[in-house]
């Protein structure tokens, strides 16, 4: 699988639509943090109890939502998992 990930990858890159991205580790190495009246709270695992995972993140130069849809077909684990589009903020605007 990792060798689709490194043809998407490069796909994005001859594009020029590839800003950064990362896979993550596992949710066992997860620590969640809150600040609760004042005090910071520290707890083992994920924020959320799910049995979906987010593995990985790209973000992407992509003019518009339909290109970002066409590029998310093309993520190996879309083929048996579910890949989420979301816009960044926008802070300048």
């Amino acid at each position: 699988m990792m060798q689709g990930y490194f043809a998407f990858n490069e796909t994005l890159k001859a594009a020029g639509a590839y800003v950064s991205g990362e896979g993550l580790q596992d949710i066992d190495t997860a620590t969640s943090v809150r600040i609760c009246s004042g005090k910071t709270e520290t707890m083992d695992g994920p924020f959320a109890e799910t049995k979906e995972r987010l593995g990985g993140f790209y973000v992407m130069d992509i003019p518009n939502l339909d290109s970002a849809l066409r590029y998310a077909t093309m993520i190996p684990s879309a083929a048996y998992g579910t890949v989420e589009v979301r816009p960044l903020m926008d802070y300048n605007s």
